[in-house]
């Protein structure tokens, strides 16, 4: 069968990368062939995005040049990794997809969350994830806790807050293609929903 693309959304620090991580030693337990991937910066032009917008060394950058360079990365990372893994028949769980997109530069930074998401979609040859997990909690008890911050993440308390009220948009406007957890619960408690909800796509496209 088609692989099965599991993305995870949610603002800095929620515990995105240790969820996918458990996802997908479950996933290789069960037999399954897995790409454990991100975004930005899980390519070689990827990567040079991703230092370009991130490091608080470039300064200041234009909102539409910042999304831009974002999407650029998504091309390619579509290119390079996730669709060939889809077809052949892997796994594929992301951290970050579309959605940060959206709300980190289509709601944070004020420029049109449905500009910003005609943008993304383009960029992506419009590639649905069969299942995006949103990892959601109060920045306050997130992104505002790290002290090593990135520029994105150095953006203020109010960016933030549009930041999370972006990604509760996305999952409004689906809800049968999200799973909507809150970060700060119990870690086995997340791990296990998010395993549930993957078996039932798996045996879904089996049947």
């Amino acid at each position: 069968m088609r692989g099965l693309f599991v993305v995870f959304e949610g603002g800095d620090g929620v515990g995105k990368s240790t969820q996918v991580r458990h996802l997908a030693e479950w996933l290789q337990n069960e037999g399954h062939r897995v790409l454990v991937t991100h975004e930005p910066g899980d390519t070689p032009v990827g990567l040079k995005l991703r230092q370009i917008v991130l490091d608080p060394a470039t300064g200041d950058i234009d909102p539409r040049a910042e999304a831009l360079l974002l999407a650029a990365d998504k091309a390619q990372h579509l290119y390079e990794k996730v669709r060939p893994a889809l077809a052949s028949g892997v796994m594929v769980v992301c951290d970050r997809y579309v959605d940060s997109l959206i709300a980190y530069q289509g709601v944070g930074r004020q420029l049109g969350a449905q500009e910003v998401a005609d943008l993304a979609r383009w960029a992506t040859a419009d590639i649905v994830p069969d299942l995006t997990i949103l990892m959601d909690v109060e920045p306050a008890r997130a992104v505002h806790q790290k002290t090593d911050r990135d520029r994105l993440e150095d953006a203020g308390a109010e960016f933030h807050q549009r930041v999370r009220q972006g990604f509760l948009a996305c999952a409004e406007a689906a809800p049968e293609r999200y799973l909507v957890l809150h970060a700060r619960d119990k870690l086995e408690h997340n791990v296990a929903a998010v395993r549930a909800r993957v078996a039932e796509l798996i045996a879904a496209a089996r049947a």
